[in-house]
């Protein structure tokens, strides 16, 4: 898994993006990702371990596994 910092997430929205600690592009992260890893929200600078995967939907890459550290 990677590890990062939560930049932005909006919980009305039910999407944001993490912060990758190796410095790489900003990842998206969707509702549909904190449902599955029984999450109820997320704070900005919060520290986190995830796995990416593309969106069925739109072929870019989001967080499919998600970890509060």
């Amino acid at each position: 898994m990677d590890s990062g910092v939560v930049k932005f997430y909006n919980d009305q929205k039910g999407f944001g993006f993490i912060a990758p600690d190796n410095g790489g592009k900003d990842v998206f992260v969707h509702a549909t990702a904190l449902e599955r890893a029984g999450i109820h929200g997320l704070a900005e600078g919060q520290k986190v371990s995830f796995d990416t995967e593309a969106d069925s939907r739109s072929g870019k890459i989001a967080v499919a596994n998600l970890q509060l550290k």
